[in-house]
């Protein structure tokens, strides 16, 4: 296959969604945040809690590589309501990713930048610059505002900051301007639970489940049949490609969904007609940069390797000595 062939095939693949329980969960929970108009239709109207002074809000959390930024994304685009507000041109939801560093005023300056307005003072303050997200949420008709990787945000490097982090999140969520809030993030977001019990009561948590080798084995095989079926090829699928599989992806569906596509790649730029563990193995190799006895489609013992054992050390440490800043520790 020439090359402009392969990456129109790649492109086409990556633009492929498959649809799993994350997906369907995560449109569950957010349709039931919003009120049925008088027809019994959703309406772009946020359900009111508390006698109704405040929303409700989502969290999904979930290591990195698992797909849910792609989740989330899709299902604010695939909830009609939250499309295009007639009065103001622009979908009813607003994303943005915690900028580095991250502290209260960066993340609301980058929220105004999203919604058009610029060349915030430097001495503005931060309750300043966050009423002034209020506002311009509620002047543009945003109804829900997603915040993406908010581990980094609510994980502030002292107590204090930590407090006025959800405390300024817990406001968002009140009052006439009151918005949805989605906070999306890794495992260290589910320590929110840990520094603020009344903001965590305000979150539906959504924690996908890991892959595993027993139950999902059959529907991982069902995928690579897939994903070869669109690109042409034929796939050579052995007894342990599945498991090898959701092992070097660390039991998660979207690193899993990647490293087919790019083990698809391989076979295509060397022009195969059949996908082989072979390409996987290169494929991994590439994005790992390990040898053979450490490459998990290569090695013989591949339960035994050993996968981002300095990161999750790293984690833990750094958790750690988060909670003893805290007073957790």
């Amino acid at each position: 296959m020439g090359a402009r062939n392969c990456s129109e095939t790649v492109q086409q693949l990556r633009a492929v969604h498959v649809e799993n329980e994350r997906d369907h969960e995560l449109r569950r929970q957010l349709t039931r945040l919003f009120q049925n108009d008088a027809e019994g239709k959703l309406s772009a109207v946020p359900c009111r809690y508390t006698n109704d002074q405040e929303t409700r809000g989502i969290a999904l959390i979930e290591a990195s590589g698992g797909g849910k930024t792609t989740s989330i994304r899709r299902a604010l685009l695939e909830t009609d309501v939250l499309g295009i507000n007639p009065k103001t041109d622009l979908p009813r939801y607003l994303q943005i990713q915690v900028p580095s560093p991250a502290t209260l005023k960066s993340v609301g300056v980058a929220i105004l930048k999203a919604t058009g307005l610029t060349g915030v003072t430097e001495r503005a303050t931060g309750w300043e610059i966050w009423d002034t997200v209020r506002y311009r949420l509620h002047l543009l008709g945003i109804v829900v505002l997603w915040i993406d990787e908010a581990q980094d945000l609510i994980l502030a490097k002292t107590a204090s900051e930590t407090e006025m982090t959800l405390r300024m999140l817990k406001s968002l969520m009140q009052g006439d301007t009151a918005v949805i809030l989605i906070l999306s993030g890794t495992q260290r977001l589910a320590e929110m639970t840990n520094f603020d019990p009344q903001v965590s009561r305000r979150f539906t948590k959504i924690m996908p489940r890991d892959l595993e080798f027993s139950s999902d084995q059959d529907d991982v095989d069902d995928l690579i049949r897939y994903y070869c079926e669109v690109a042409g090829l034929k796939p050579k699928i052995g007894d342990d490609l599945a498991c090898r599989l959701i092992h070097a992806s660390r039991r998660r569906f979207g690193r899993a969904v990647e490293t087919i596509i790019n083990a698809i790649e391989r076979a295509l730029e060397d022009g195969d007609t059949t996908l082989t563990i072979a390409h996987f193995a290169d494929a991994w190799a590439m994005q790992e940069g390990c040898d053979a006895a450490s490459n998990v489609f290569d090695a013989v013992d591949w339960q035994a390797i050993v996968l981002d054992a300095g990161a999750d050390e790293y984690d833990a440490a750094r958790t750690l000595r988060q909670q003893k800043k805290l007073g957790k520790g």
